[in-house]
């Protein structure tokens, strides 16, 4: 992380560049008047202009490009805010191609070393704002009443431990840009046009050290790049070596705290164990670069992942759902990898949901309720978990991640004795562990999940996994041996009969009609609603809910994706698409395709399966079968949101 903030990820800008005071503020000085510390480029020397002037000038900005004389760039307002308390302006930092000189092979040869590429420079520009070049340029002016200084932050989006697509920084063929948000400074409601100066001078003395090929530390950068190609690499090999799931033998599982992501160390923890393989589990995978990785392989199939508590199954469950990611070096976890399609399932109580077909796992409710076309505002552990697991296989989950401390109990099991009492045809579920075996033999869907309370799901599991001590052993022969002597046998497999047809998302009631925003990665707001994600695990960072919530207005904004005949997998299949840059040059951001009239500085590429479940959560969609006629079609219409 950062030094300072500790928003920069893997790279350690203080060792690679000089120290020019410690960090301070730009918000320190108080002045009435700031004499513009500038070498008089022609967009300072403008702001100077403005000195004093009222605060709506500052629109005067928009458009440029400006070109910023003894940099080498040219500076884009594309939003200039309108009041000093408003969101700050954005910002583009445009280098041409042959001012910059990076590589073509990070640029141009792929798509993951162009994200790689852009998430380093997004790091190095994040640390250098927050104290690199002697100044922290991230803090604002507060706290001096209505009329004294305000704003004057200038920021970038800061990466987590995750190395995601991201509108930050954009590197093509023809050169790199980035993109930041400036708050404009003033006095009251009067421009301070000299402060903005000092403050577009310190800005360029940041990209001077970022946006340069030269400026950087190469060889760090040739590290990043080649440590998240290696990641992407392993991972594309899961599918073929049978595997579900790599955890590389020396990773770090352990955080920090649970609020914070980076990797434990032994200053933390002096008992901190890294990750070793069981022999009889042990894999190796080829990358193109570190050459052989080993560690243990999970193979596709059912996988229990026991243990007593505290000792690390839901440390390693929790890594492995974030091995859909590629992570900074250093994190520790860069070689736990997982099925990309793999989505962490849970309980959900209370969520919502809009014509789900359940009846794989739910039927014979009471008064006849149609579990084919379930609704609900408010959804039972049960229901919401069954609906978590039909809506992934809707949107192309091959593999299922289960903790059972986060599961409905009923859901999962039902022994002997409670069958007795409630007669099966009295029972409304099927419990998962006789649909588990089903969803993989028939399905293709694989399971891991951490247990800790039962051991019926024994004799159904292909492998356990036993969590002593923060290391993994091979008990599988003695947990059916175990099973075999207190006589658990298989519950008869009931067929998965997975769910036919396709739900049809209608456009009414996609539209926000009021503000989209994220202020967490948990939970977007949505005009007059709320999209909760809280239980959706595998987002990662604020910018990909972001990301999402842009996501679903241009979904009702266009009939390219809704039009009220195409399945809502389809729909997810064409935005993913888009957002993916499909068909358009190497590190064109498709991104960009959210925001409506420019570049929007802080998006992250969130998966189809976030997508999906925001779409699922939104409590105002409609959402029909196939098979339904006009008459169905116009009532859904005519109802009013839940």
């Amino acid at each position: 992380m950062g030094k300072g903030k500790g928003g920069g990820g893997g790279y350690p800008w203080w060792e690679h560049v000089k120290s020019k005071g410690g960090g301070k503020s730009a918000g320190h000085e108080e002045k009435a008047v700031m004499k513009a510390a500038t070498s008089g480029t022609s967009l300072q020397r403008q702001l100077e202009q403005y000195e004093g002037k009222s605060y709506p000038c500052y629109k005067d900005l928009m458009g440029g490009p400006w070109e910023m004389e003894g940099c080498a760039c040219t500076v884009v307002f594309d939003r200039v805010q309108g009041d000093p308390y408003a969101p700050p302006s954005w910002v583009r930092v445009q280098v041409s191609d042959t001012a910059a000189k990076f590589p073509a092979e990070y640029v141009s040869r792929s798509k993951i070393r162009n994200t790689a590429l852009c998430d380093f420079v997004t790091r190095v520009m994040s640390d250098m704002l927050q104290g690199g070049t002697g100044t922290d340029w991230t803090q604002a002016v507060a706290g001096h009443g209505w009329g004294g200084s305000k704003g004057g932050d200038v920021k970038i989006d800061a990466p987590g431990q995750c190395v995601l697509p991201r509108s930050s920084v954009v590197a093509t063929s023809s050169g790199i840009e980035a993109r930041l948000t400036l708050s404009l400074p003033a006095r009251g409601r009067s421009i301070e046009g000299h402060r903005a100066a000092q403050i577009l001078g310190g800005l360029m003395d940041v990209v001077k050290k970022s946006l340069f090929f030269k400026s950087l530390d190469q060889k760090a950068l040739k590290e990043h790049i080649l440590s998240v190609e290696d990641q992407e690499s392993a991972r594309s090999q899961l599918a073929g070596e049978g595997l579900v799931a790599f955890v590389a033998n020396g990773s770090v599982l352990p955080r920090k705290s649970g609020v914070d992501d980076r990797p434990m160390t032994q200053s933390d923890d002096p008992n901190l164990v890294l990750f070793q393989s069981p022999s009889t589990l042990e894999v190796n995978l080829h990358v193109p670069n570190r050459g052989v990785l080993t560690g243990m392989g999970i193979r596709k199939g059912i996988t229990m992942v026991v243990g007593g508590g505290f000792h690390g199954k839901s440390t390693l469950l929790q890594a492995l759902q974030i091995g859909v990611y590629n992570k900074v070096d250093g994190d520790g976890r860069e070689f736990v990898v997982c099925d990309p399609k793999a989505v962490k399932i849970r309980a959900e109580d209370g969520r919502s949901v809009c014509c789900t077909d359940i009846s794989p796992f739910i039927n014979n409710l009471p008064f006849g309720r149609d579990t084919r076309t379930f609704s609900s505002a408010d959804a039972s552990g049960s229901t919401s978990q069954a609906a978590n697991i039909v809506e992934s296989l809707e949107l192309g989950a091959t593999a299922f991640l289960i903790d059972e401390d986060t599961c409905a109990t009923n859901f999962m099991i039902r022994d002997a004795p409670m069958q007795e009492l409630v007669a099966p045809e009295k029972e409304p579920i099927t419990p998962f562990i006789r649909k588990v075996r089903p969803l993989f033999e028939e399905e293709g869907v694989s399971t891991v999940m951490v247990i800790g309370g039962s051991g019926d799901f024994f004799p159904v599991a292909d492998t356990v996994i036993c969590m002593e001590r923060y290391q993994a052993s091979d008990v599988t022969e003695a947990a059916k041996q175990i099973a075999s002597r207190y006589q658990r046998v298989s519950p008869d497999p009931v067929s998965f009969d997975a769910p036919t047809g396709a739900r049809i998302p209608l456009r009414e009631g996609l539209a926000a009609g009021g503000k989209v925003a994220a202020k967490s990665c948990r939970c977007i707001t949505y005009g007059d609603t709320e999209v909760e994600l809280t239980f959706v695990e595998q987002l990662v960072e604020t910018s990909q809910a972001r990301a999402v919530g842009d996501a679903l207005q241009l979904l009702a904004s266009s009939a390219k994706f809704v039009d009220e005949t195409r399945p809502l997998s389809e729909v997810v299949s064409l935005l993913e698409g888009v957002l993916q840059g499909e068909s358009k040059e190497v590190g064109v951001q498709g991104l960009d395709e959210l925001s409506r009239s420019c570049p929007c500085p802080f998006y992250a590429m969130p998966r189809r399966f976030e997508l999906g479940a925001a779409l699922n959560r939104l409590r105002t969609a409609k959402i029909l079968r196939r098979a339904v006629d006009v008459e169905d079609v116009s009532r859904v219409k005519r109802a009013k949101p839940r």
